[in-house]
């Protein structure tokens, strides 16, 4: 088949190499527009740009795809391009209806999540702060609504107690170059039985915010803990910030005040419900993410201190 593929970041690109090492055509590749990083504000390429040119495959960023010049070009190269096929893996754009309308076999999304639950922009982060134990890669046939197409493909994993973000993205994204292969080939074999998403079931995964990182401890451990494994945790230890990326919930129970260091050894913190968590990898402001063994053999702890 003649494809094109849309995505931008790092979760998309094991779906873009799926493509690029089969048998079929990969037309054109579309990510967003490359963005200036760092202290000189270099122009770095989005990581499917980056890999779609190891292939040598001809790349368009437009700004949009609804409104502008940007969009009239880009509607006429796709056009130009026939596909009878578009792939769509976290792309960062709303595909108009003369876009989904565009191929033989319309446009086909690999979403992070096992549809219709968590539905929007950010899944892998919503299943790890509600505490799921399941998760995984749906395909989908592509219309105008949000995540709200018939499923064709379902692929599920378990998600382990202390797994954190970026573990279960590097898991998801591997499956979702399975299940696009999967799909391409159940689409070529006639194989495709489409189901239809029963919206009772639904749930919407928000964009995610950067106070949403604060940790309370007021709350129960399980739910600082999630916050820690899905949105990267922080808190102020000494008046200082400290970034905590991965924790597990201590046994047994304490009675101290919520935010006081109950064990100076293994760094664990008490909590609403008299539970602690330990923090096993943090980040002291102005220096280098480390293991917690690291951090306390530079930095002696008080039983009872309060982080806030």
């Amino acid at each position: 088949m003649k494809i094109i593929f849309m995505g931008t970041p790092d979760f998309a690109v094991p779906c873009l190499r799926t493509l690029a090492e089969s048998r079929h055509e990969v037309a054109a590749v579309f990510t967003q527009p490359d963005k200036p990083k760092g202290r000189g504000y270099k122009m770095i390429p989005t990581p499917v740009k980056a890999a779609a040119l190891e292939y040598g495959l001809q790349v368009y960023q437009p700004l949009s795809l609804k409104k502008g010049d940007d969009a009239v070009e880009a509607l006429k190269v796709l056009r130009e391009a026939n596909p009878e096929l578009i792939v769509v893996t976290a792309y960062g754009q709303i595909l108009p209806k003369e876009v989904l309308e565009l191929p033989k076999y319309g446009c086909i999304n690999i979403h992070a999540s096992l549809l219709p639950r968590y539905r929007g922009a950010a899944p892998i982060n919503w299943v790890l702060l509600n505490g799921e134990k399941e998760t995984g890669v749906t395909s989908m046939q592509m219309n105008e609504g949000l995540d709200t197409g018939d499923m064709l493909i379902k692929k599920s994993m378990t998600i382990d107690e202390n797994e954190n973000y970026e573990e279960l993205y590097a898991k998801l994204s591997k499956m979702g170059g399975e299940v696009l292969a999967e799909t391409l080939e159940a689409l070529e074999n006639g194989a495709l039985t489409p189901e239809v998403q029963d919206d009772s079931l639904s749930c919407y995964s928000p964009m995610i915010k950067k106070e949403m990182s604060a940790l309370d401890f007021s709350k129960t451990a399980a739910e600082v803990h999630n916050t820690i494994r899905g949105v990267t945790g922080f808190a102020m230890l000494e008046g200082k910030r400290l970034k905590v990326f991965r924790s597990e919930i201590a046994n047994g129970t304490y009675n101290a005040e919520n935010g006081a260091v109950v064990d100076t050894k293994s760094f664990a913190v008490k909590c609403g419900d008299g539970r602690a968590v330990i923090f096993r990898e943090v980040q002291p402001e102005g220096k280098k993410r480390m293991n917690t063994e690291d951090f306390l053999r530079g930095k002696k702890l008080t039983e009872g201190e309060i982080l806030t």
